[in-house]
């Protein structure tokens, strides 16, 4: 349970220079000093000390909240805004400040979107349901969940048929097995982008590593410690170490394709540094924790050889960007890749409003967000678009689709994968 003095603590570095409001979304969008870091710092330090009440104007300056960590790479003083939302969202949940009902969708929701079956037949049945729905999400759901019956939100679309995809207990390197790494299953990433996950595999593989995946290696509880939900956070956070704990002396590296997972599983250490039980064990699951561009960069990423002729540009995922600090790798496997001419993009650093399950809760200035990141796509004359973290992908393709766009949305391990059966094929 967070307590209003380890609140206190992590807010007192906050000088209030004002760094961080040009680098919020929200407040780019907004202009109000309440929906910028500095103002929300401002306000969760006032909660702690008790000299402010925990009310609903603090849980929606909250709520707005992207959680992009943009104001960490913006801060001279080294402030953790990631860590101070996540504590103040949990002391507001553990307030009881949100309608009970509200509450409770909420928890409905993360619930659904953790659990791989239940996602699959729920996306199963919507799709039995399109013609009735307009692939949008229900009005009931949506007003539970964002005060909002009317909101533009389509549900979410798979590769293909939204099933499970579960990957090989053991995958064998190809040629040399220079390494010997674990693999994240992830729960969205299993429904919505198993391609993906499995094109992960196979560019372990092209690349000499034998990937291991524990069967019970799927939600890491970033969704939940986004959302102030830290009791459920802790469970899934010790799950998963256990899930791996038997696996951590062979292992080099525990390779993530979802920016928002690694960012997460990189802090577990912190996260459990005060149980006596996992404490060291999230220590070391957290010192192996590699995003898979900075995995391959990191070995030496064996370079596809037939030219592919697209312009390319990148999205930086902002747990990537802001919270592992990882933007060079990348675009470096992007500019080594023979044939791809890499654009950049303006503001590619910049939330596209996903945000976990933003984009659900607070459509509004997600959609504004949304609209802004096509645009600048649009500008970039790309026919494809790289980003490394599963909101990203889909949220963005919503936006493309949206405005007409005729643009591959990829995963940069979908590039890299289609890239090596393209060698295989002209060997052949």
């Amino acid at each position: 349970m967070v307590t209003s003095q380890q609140l206190e603590e992590k807010t007192r570095r906050c000088i209030r220079c004002g760094f961080c409001l040009d680098a919020c979304p929200t407040f780019r969008l907004t202009g109000q000093e309440t929906l910028s870091p500095r103002g929300r710092i401002y306000l969760a330090r006032g909660w702690s000390r008790g000299e402010l009440p925990a009310d609903s104007s603090m849980l929606h300056a909250l709520d707005t909240c992207l959680g992009c960590r943009a104001c960490e790479t913006a801060c001279p003083s080294g402030v953790e805004y990631g860590s101070i939302l996540e504590m103040a969202r949990s002391g507001l949940e553990a307030a009881n400040v949100r309608p009970s009902l509200q509450s409770n969708a909420r928890k409905y929701f993360l619930q659904l979107l953790t659990t791989p079956s239940a996602l699959a037949a729920s996306l199963q049945a919507a799709g039995l349901l399109k013609g009735l729905t307009a692939g949008k999400m229900p009005g009931f759901a949506a007003k539970l969940l964002s005060g909002d019956p009317n909101s533009n939100l389509k549900l979410p679309t798979a590769q293909g048929k939204p099933t499970v995809h579960t990957l090989p207990t053991v995958s064998k390197a190809h040629g040399e097995n220079r390494y010997r790494v674990g693999i994240l299953q992830g729960c969205v990433m299993r429904v919505l982008f198993g391609e993906t996950n499995a094109a992960t595999v196979r560019v372990l593989q092209a690349n000499g590593c034998e990937v291991i995946c524990p069967g019970d290696a799927c939600c890491c509880g970033a969704l939940h410690s986004h959302a102030g939900m830290s009791e459920d956070a802790e469970l899934r956070m010790k799950n998963l170490i256990d899930a791996f704990q038997p696996f951590m002396k062979d292992i080099d590296a525990i390779v993530v394709n979802s920016a928002g997972c690694g960012s997460s599983m990189k802090e577990y250490g912190s996260h459990q540094s005060t149980d006596n039980e996992y404490a060291e064990k999230a220590r070391i699951l957290s010192s192996k924790v590699k995003d898979i561009t900075e995995w391959l960069i990191q070995i030496g990423l064996v370079i596809p050889s037939t030219p592919r002729y697209e312009t390319v540009s990148y999205h930086d995922a902002c747990h990537l960007a802001h919270g592992q600090k990882i933007r060079e790798q990348p675009r470096e496997i992007l500019k080594s890749l023979p044939g791809i001419n890499v654009v950049e993009m303006s503001e590619s650093d910049t939330c596209c409003g996903s945000a976990g399950i933003y984009n659900v809760v607070q459509p509004e200035l997600a959609s504004q967000l949304l609209e802004r990141k096509v645009s600048h796509i649009r500008d970039t004359g790309a026919t494809t678009i790289v980003t490394g973290n599963p909101g990203c992908l889909a949220w963005i393709k919503q936006g493309v689709e949206e405005a007409g766009l005729k643009i591959s949305i990829l995963h940069p391990v979908d590039l890299l994968d289609a890239m090596y059966a393209q060698d295989k094929t002209q060997s052949s």
